[in-house]
């Protein structure tokens, strides 16, 4: 098994820590490896999305839905 050191770590984080740990009854270590190994087994798969993926993404986020755009021959004329 792999080790990790965290430093650098707020106080404040380190003592919901310590509470938390209290809580479930087991050792900060404990806790963390709990909050870790679950955050990444219930981690949503990062989708690389394309340029017009992305941005149909983003516009549906925003309330906004798709719209049509007049279509345009070569010499600019519809």
């Amino acid at each position: 098994m792999a080790s990790i050191v965290i430093r650098r770590l707020d106080d404040q984080v380190k003592l919901k820590l310590r509470i938390r740990a209290a809580e479930h009854g087991r050792s900060m270590e404990e806790e963390a490896r709990e909050i870790l190994s679950n955050a990444i087994v219930h981690e949503t798969p990062y989708v690389r999305l394309s340029v017009a993926e992305s941005i149909r993404k983003d516009l549906a986020d925003a309330g906004l839905k798709g719209f049509d755009l007049p279509l345009y021959r070569r010499n600019g004329k519809k």
